[in-house]
């Protein structure tokens, strides 16, 4: 184990390791796929996209991911009004296009995402932009009443946040045949 991993620290990767685990693989592929386009990780269109209406997706997160940097550089401190409002727009917009993809069904795939894509200090407030962009009237009803049903009293109404940065960042994983590993 090296210095800079404490046995909680490992714990806790294991941990965030087992929830991207439970997310269907429609989750866990958009999620890495986001993680892509918003850290800068790779040619997402070249790797993601499987026809022209997936690059035009990816063109179009491009696009609103562009917003990232700005929204990461305005997490506010604290709750005051005029905090608020520079950063929880353009949150709440980006969150929108996200949930729209269908590829986020719940508030732990969305806020997995976006501690990830902004840090922990956007925790305290993914309760509000996902209960935002959820009730968005572009999204279809059926939709709204899952997403928004799929946030948890505890997860709405929570005192305080974790300051823990995550530390497991999913990526793309080639696929190896089988029949070449070693018995």
């Amino acid at each position: 184990m090296s210095a800079r991993m404490k046995p909680a620290d490992g714990a806790m990767t294991l941990a965030e390791m087992k929830e991207f685990a439970s997310f269907s693989a429609a989750t866990q592929r958009y999620i890495r796929r986001s993680l892509d386009i918003g850290l800068d990780r790779e040619d997402a269109l070249s790797r993601w996209s499987r026809d022209v209406v997936e690059a035009a997706s990816i063109r179009a997160q491009a696009r609103l991911y562009d917003r990232l940097p700005d929204i990461r550089a305005t997490v506010p401190d604290d709750s005051a009004i005029e905090a608020v409002e520079p950063f929880l727009a353009p949150l709440v917009s980006v969150s929108a296009f996200d949930l729209g993809q269908s590829r986020l069904p719940a508030f732990a795939a969305y806020r997995f995402l976006y501690e990830r894509l902004i840090g922990a200090e956007v925790r305290p407030w993914l309760p509000a932009a996902f209960c935002a962009a959820s009730a968005m009237p572009q999204l279809h009803p059926d939709l709204r009443r899952k997403l928004l049903q799929s946030i948890s009293e505890a997860a709405a109404t929570a005192s305080g946040w974790s300051v823990r940065q995550p530390s497991f960042f999913p990526s793309w994983v080639e696929k190896v045949d089988s029949n070449a590993l070693p018995n």
